[in-house]
C-alpha cells in the first residue's frame, strides 16, 4: 500500500521523538489520527505548528492514555492501516526508575489487543537501547536483553508480550530500539542543553570524566528511520541508532567550540556514575 494511501494512528504526537514522526507522515503525504492529551493547550494548535491541517484526519483526546481499556483503542483504531506508538513516560531524570513504566506496559498491551481487534494491519512500536545487555558495548538486534532499569525491563517485557501477541492476530510488528537522541524539542534538563546553556552565559560546565562512549542521532534522522520501519516491510526489532561511536568528552568539546570556551568545560569535576554503561553504540543490522 502506498505511503500516502495510507492511515496511520499516532501516539506520543507532541512529544520529543513523536513530533519529528509526525513531521516526517505529513512530508511523506500519509494522513494521521492522533491520540493526545486534552490538557495539551488547544490540540489543534499545538498540532498545526507540525504539520499542516490536512495531514491530520482526526484528533483522539484522552485524560490518560495508559488508563484505557482495549475496547476504548478498537474505537480509536477504527478503520487505521498501521499503529505508531511513540508515547511512554521520559521525565529526564525520573524516568529510568518510575513506577510509571508499569503503567506504560500494561497500557501499551492494551493498545495492541485494540488494534488487533480493529484490523490494524502493522504496529511500529518504540523501545531502547536500554533493553540489552549492555556489558558488551556494540549493541545488535541479536544482543541478549538484560535490561537493569525498571525503564529498560518494561520496554523488553513489552517487546516480548508484542512479539507473541500480534503475529498470533495476524498484525505484522516492528520495534523500533531508541539510542541516544538530540535536536529540535530536547528537554532542557538534557545534556546538550545544559553544556549550551551554560556556555552562553559564560559559566562553568562541571562533567563527569568524558570518557564514556555513546550513539547520538538527530531526532530528526530517528523520525525517518522510525517512520521508513512503520511503513515498511521489515519485523521484529531495529535499532534506531547512528552507528558511529563518540565520547562525552567530544561532545562537549564540539558544543564548547561553538562559544569559543573550551576553558569552562570542567571534566572530573563530578564523580561518574559506576552503573553507567563504558560504552553503547549501536550495529544498524
Amino acid at each position: 500500500m502506498a505511503a500516502a494511501a495510507r492511515l496511520i494512528l499516532l501516539t506520543g504526537a507532541t512529544g520529543f521523538v513523536g513530533r519529528q514522526v509526525l513531521r516526517d507522515l505529513a512530508r511523506r503525504g500519509c494522513k494521521v489520527r492522533v491520540v493526545v492529551r486534552p490538557t495539551v493547550d488547544n490540540a489543534r494548535a499545538a498540532l498545526a505548528a507540525l504539520a499542516p491541517a490536512d495531514a491530520i484526519e482526526s484528533v483522539v483526546t484522552t485524560a490518560d492514555l495508559w488508563s484505557e481499556s482495549a475496547a476504548w483503542y478498537a474505537e480509536a483504531c477504527r478503520g487505521v492501516d498501521t499503529v505508531i506508538h511513540a508515547a511512554w513516560y521520559a521525565e529526564p531524570g525520573l524516568y529510568l526508575h518510575s513506577p510509571k513504566n508499569a503503567d506504560c506496559e500494561q497500557g501499551t498491551l492494551r493498545l495492541a489487543q485494540g488494534a488487533a481487534a480493529a484490523g490494524v494491519l502493522r504496529f511500529a512500536g518504540i523501545g531502547t537501547c536500554f533493553e540489552y545487555d549492555t556489558s558488551g558495548g556494540t549493541l545488535r538486534t541479536t544482543t541478549p536483553l538484560r535490561p537493569h532499569t525498571p525503564y529498560g525491563a518494561a520496554k523488553a517485557a513489552t517487546f516480548l508480550a508484542l512479539s507473541q501477541l500480534l503475529p498470533r492476530d495476524e498484525v505484522e510488528f516492528v520495534w523500533c530500539r531508541l539510542f541516544y537522541l538530540h535536536g529540535e524539542g530536547e528537554d532542557p534538563r538534557r545534556l546538550m542543553p545544559v553544556l549550551r546553556d551554560k556556555l552562553a552565559a559564560g559559566e562553568p560546565a562541571e562533567l563527569g570524566s568524558g570518557t564514556q562512549v555513546r550513539d547520538y542521532l538527530d531526532v530528526r534522522d530517528a523520525a525517518r528511520m522510525i517512520v521508513d520501519a512503520a511503513l515498511g516491510s521489515v519485523q521484529g526489532p531495529v535499532n534506531i541508532c547512528s552507528a558511529r561511536a563518540v565520547t562525552i568528552r567530544q561532545i562537549a568539546e564540539r558544543i564548547a567550540d561553538e562559544y569559543g570556551r573550551r576553558d569552562l568545560l570542567r571534566f572530573g569535576a563530578r564523580p561518574d556514575n559506576p552503573a553507567d554503561p563504558p560504552c553503547i553504540v549501536g550495529v544498524r543490522d
